[in-house]
């Protein structure tokens, strides 16, 4: 998921998921997966500024059929009420399955 993440926003290399933010889940035979990051050691400045913003939301992730993964959305900020619910790429049974994406 780093990479994918990684692929679609450049400008941040130095991120890592958070622990305790990671959803996998497969549905109708596609995996799909969750996160949060955060910036690792060596963050540039500009690099730490972007995380206030992006560092707070999950961003979400789908298996490709080459076996790797693609990028596909954030949520909002604040977040919905449903969670990853609200998040339309995501199916609604996987969502209900990860609680919503709640973290406590």
């Amino acid at each position: 998921m780093t990479e994918a993440y990684r692929r679609s926003f450049p400008r941040f290399v130095h991120i890592g998921p958070d622990s305790g933010t990671f959803f996998y889940g497969q549905c109708g035979g596609v995996r799909y997966a969750a996160t949060r990051f955060h910036a690792t050691p060596g963050a540039t400045h500009d690099e730490l500024v972007n995380m206030q913003d992006e560092g707070s939301v999950t961003k979400y992730f789908r298996s490709t059929s080459a076996g790797g993964w693609t990028y596909l959305t954030s949520d909002g900020f604040p977040h919905g009420p449903q969670g990853c619910g609200d998040v339309a790429q995501i199916p609604e049974a996987l969502s209900a399955l990860w609680g919503n994406c709640s973290v406590g």
